[in-house]
């Protein structure tokens, strides 16, 4: 077994995915070399692994093992971990990547990581672009179909960095079919009249949009139409931001808090929301301090705002009270 393991890691440290000697790197080689493994030991110390090898902290090790119990030997997770090394994960990366899905050391070198590498490099990623990817989605890394699946998103997204903006808060599309539910979605806006611009700009903020049942959906933008009167696309984006998962009720609180704080008319109301109904999502809080400023300090009338809502997007601390003062 020892000598299979050897052989194994020797032909993984010397393929092309390893050109990137790092330490991880260093400590498998020499691992190998010797024919010592943290893990040598009859059946698979899975925490130990975990700790010793992948970096994670004990705590982290308990939970994940759970995951690995089915590991007889590490010839597996070996193999995985030269390979991660080797497209230029660091030690904090695989750390972090076994944390997040354990199940990614069980994966096939050749079978199934080598082809995703190759199919996203295909797709334009570089090499540190897939490394991210890897960091953020292992549990998407780890499938094959991932490929497919990047290669439209980051059609409707735009560019690699806006994909990542969504991955970073910890969001991926995996949890709703492409065929079934993305690409409808995707239809019925752009159907109710946004432009391929503002779809991304809208998946970029609100990414749940695209997972949502159409029914739903379509409901999402009638509010939104009846909200933005009149409309272009960029405001009606911006309007179904704002109401974004946000039901009747919650809309009609906020809208009523809006007339009491800036002592609005319906008609006024009416005015200032269409050309900024992102206020609809903002802080009650900041909304009263602006509103006292500007109507018990500056002294300006509520119907003057309400045709000038943008005044109610500026910081009242670093713009509006020291362009007042001056």
């Amino acid at each position: 077994m020892l000598r299979l393991r050897s052989c194994t890691l020797t032909q993984l440290l010397s393929s092309p995915y390893t050109s990137h000697v790092s330490p991880l790197h260093r400590l498998l080689s020499a691992a190998a070399a010797s024919g010592i493994s943290p893990a040598a030991s009859p059946g698979f110390a899975a925490e130990e692994y975990l700790v010793s090898a992948c970096g994670l902290t004990p705590a982290q090790a308990l939970k994940a093992s759970t995951k690995l119990s089915h590991l007889k030997s590490p010839a597996k997770p070996d193999a995985v971990l030269a390979f991660l090394a080797g497209i230029g994960l660091s030690a904090a990366d695989v750390a972090t990547a076994v944390a997040k899905d354990p199940l990614l050391l069980c994966a096939g070198v050749e079978r199934t990581l080598a082809p995703v590498v190759d199919g996203l490099t295909g797709l334009g990623l570089s090499r540190s672009e897939v490394a991210r990817i890897t960091v953020l989605v292992p549990g998407s890394f780890r499938c094959r179909s991932i490929v497919s699946a990047l290669h439209y998103y980051l059609t409707l997204f735009g560019s690699m960095d806006n994909l990542l903006r969504p991955l970073k808060r910890g969001f991926w599309l995996y949890g709703a079919d492409l065929e079934s539910v993305v690409k409808p979605n995707v239809a019925v806006l752009r159907e109710c009249g946004l432009h391929d611009c503002d779809i991304a700009k809208l998946c970029i903020r609100v990414p749940r949009i695209l997972k949502i049942n159409q029914q739903r959906l379509r409901a999402m933008v009638a509010c939104a139409k009846v909200l933005c009167v009149p409309h272009g696309p960029g405001m009606l984006r911006k309007a179904l931001e704002a109401v974004a998962f946000s039901d009747e009720e919650k809309i009609a609180t906020k809208v009523e808090y809006l007339k009491k704080t800036f002592r609005w008319s319906d008609t006024e109301v009416g005015i200032a929301l269409p050309k900024n109904p992102m206020l609809l999502r903002s802080c009650k809080e900041r909304l009263q301090r602006v509103a006292e400023f500007l109507i018990s300090e500056v002294g300006l009338e509520p119907g003057y705002i309400a045709h000038r809502p943008a005044l109610l997007t500026y910081s009242l601390d670093d713009r509006l009270r020291p362009r007042y003062y001056v």
